[in-house]
């Protein structure tokens, strides 16, 4: 084999390792499983008193990763009626699920989307700037059927573009500037 054959075969090589690095990182290496603690893993702010409250779960299943505040995705089931929550819990409007890897089964932005869009669905806010700029959202299915995601809210979408701070959002912290 002659040596540009060889320099050739090795580009080709490490091109498709390097790939498929890339790939892993992406897709499956900053995920972690989040374990369940199974009395406050699903929190939902009341309409009385405006705090969040844990609600009645279970078949909790949740990732997360450092990386991004945004990458937190979790899925759930409840007893609780639609119209049940509706009455207890403030609902959450623009609700859009962020798309979350192919390979957590459970959690299918588009679909979830769809329904919140028909009105199948019913986003209820489950912590307001859980971090700051970033809200946790929760979204309901007639069937029980329930899934968490991080969402940035108005302050959140101005103050990480690099844009001044809005005069309705507070401050935020040092390590957001």
């Amino acid at each position: 084999m002659s040596a540009g054959k060889i320099i050739g075969t090795g580009m080709v090589l490490t091109a498709l390792a390097a790939g498929a690095a890339l790939y892993y990182l992406q897709v499956y290496a900053y995920y972690d499983a989040v374990p369940a603690t199974g009395s406050d893993d699903v929190m939902m702010t009341s309409i009385n008193g405006g705090q969040p409250e844990g609600i009645v779960y279970d078949s909790f299943e949740a990732i997360n990763s450092d990386s991004s505040p945004l990458r937190y995705r979790a899925c759930f089931s409840t007893p609780l009626s639609q119209a049940m929550l509706t009455e207890t819990y403030v609902e959450y409007p623009n609700a859009e699920p962020l798309v979350g890897p192919g390979w957590f089964d459970c959690f299918d932005a588009g679909d979830i989307g769809a329904a919140l869009e028909t009105g199948e669905a019913l986003a209820f806010v489950g912590q307001r700037d859980f971090i700051y700029g970033v809200d946790r959202v929760v979204a309901v299915l007639p069937d029980g059927r329930g899934f968490v995601w991080h969402q940035l809210n108005h302050c959140g979408e101005v103050v990480y573009d690099g844009d001044p701070v809005p005069e309705d959002c507070p401050e935020p912290p040092k390590s957001v500037k």
